[in-house]
């Protein structure tokens, strides 16, 4: 089915990110405050409210869905949304974004249940500097999960690294080996500038998508690839490996002029850039129209008139964007 959503700059959107919780059991230092307050309950959609967001998305031509959150498998009854999803005609990839804590007991039901592809955050290699990183995250219960997904056998297991000067930039070398070591992917990701932060500067912690490729090549030889997950990813193959490295560079190596992609936020926010404020309210229509799916339709539809062309994110000023991105959908 061909996409429906296409904005005014002739983008076909054919992917959509949601969000299902802003609870996470970790405090990554990059994506939450130390001291977060969560939505209220009542402020989040009901898993029956993401099941009716998921299904108008694809009968508008939408391919690709991805669970994310907070911490999605934190989330009670989760599986059952999966299930739903799964089922969905013309769904091509049911994918997942998880910190790896929930897998070692969710890895096999949510490949049964329909999730093609599963992207685990792993930052660090060192127990301490980890949990430094995670604030309450324990290394070895990550390792575990990302076994579980090997062992349930996902289409695709990749592995995200959000690289901190300073912090963990060091390690580079080490998680594209492991990567290497288990035959999974790896993508490095620059920081986004979401949600007032006081753990680090982030023009002080940036480190570029260039630095860290350049740091990889005196290890590995990259060749450039032009693969896509229907993602922001440019990739790379790691020589004489399965190994694939993408690199998402929101600052130096801006995306947007191939964007396919919106957002659903926690609280049901249709959000048509990662980087701007534009956006609608999704729960309202969806709340005010119960059981009226052409309605939810139409606003989506609509919507695609606000998507902007692109973000402008500055490093070097506060944040203009005041959500985190647990509420965003990491």
């Amino acid at each position: 089915m061909p996409s429906q959503l296409i904005d005014k700059f002739n983008r076909k959107i054919t992917y959509v990110r949601m969000s299902v919780i802003d609870r996470c059991d970790f405090r990554c230092v990059y994506c939450m405050d130390e001291k977060m307050t969560f939505l209220p309950r009542a402020q989040i959609l009901t898993l029956e409210e993401l099941e009716w967001l998921g299904r108008a998305f694809v009968e508008l031509g939408v391919t690709k869905i991805r669970i994310t959150g907070g911490e999605p498998l934190v989330r009670k009854n989760i599986l059952h949304l999966f299930q739903v999803l799964g089922e969905l005609e013309g769904l091509k990839e049911l994918v997942l974004t998880t910190n790896g804590s929930q897998l070692v007991k969710m890895a096999q039901p949510l490949k049964e249940a329909g999730v093609k592809r599963v992207n685990i955050s792993l930052d660090s290699l060192k127990p301490d500097r980890f949990q430094k990183m995670t604030r309450t995250g324990k290394l070895n219960i990550v390792l575990r999960g990302i076994e579980a997904a090997l062992k349930a056998g996902f289409k695709r297991v990749k592995i995200n690294a959000v690289i901190l000067k300073n912090r963990n930039h060091d390690e580079v070398t080490d998680l594209v080996q492991f990567a290497c070591d288990y035959g999974i992917d790896i993508t490095f990701i620059e920081e986004m500038p979401l949600g007032m932060i006081g753990e680090h500067d982030r023009a002080e912690a940036f480190y570029s998508s260039a630095q860290i490729r350049q740091d990889l090549e005196e290890s590995f030889t990259l060749l450039p690839s032009a693969e896509t997950t229907a993602g922001p990813a440019r990739y790379y193959r790691v020589i004489n490996t399965d190994t694939r490295i993408g690199f998402i560079s929101p600052h130096s190596h801006n995306f947007c002029d191939t964007c396919n992609r919106v957002r659903v936020t926690t609280e049901g926010r249709l959000l048509l850039c990662l980087g701007q404020e534009h956006s609608v309210d999704l729960r309202r229509v969806i709340r005010a129209n119960p059981g009226d799916i052409m309605a939810l339709k139409q606003a989506i539809i609509k919507a695609m008139a606000i998507k902007p062309k692109g973000h402008d994110f500055e490093l070097d000023e506060q944040p203009q964007i005041l959500r985190y991105m647990n509420a965003t959908g990491g």
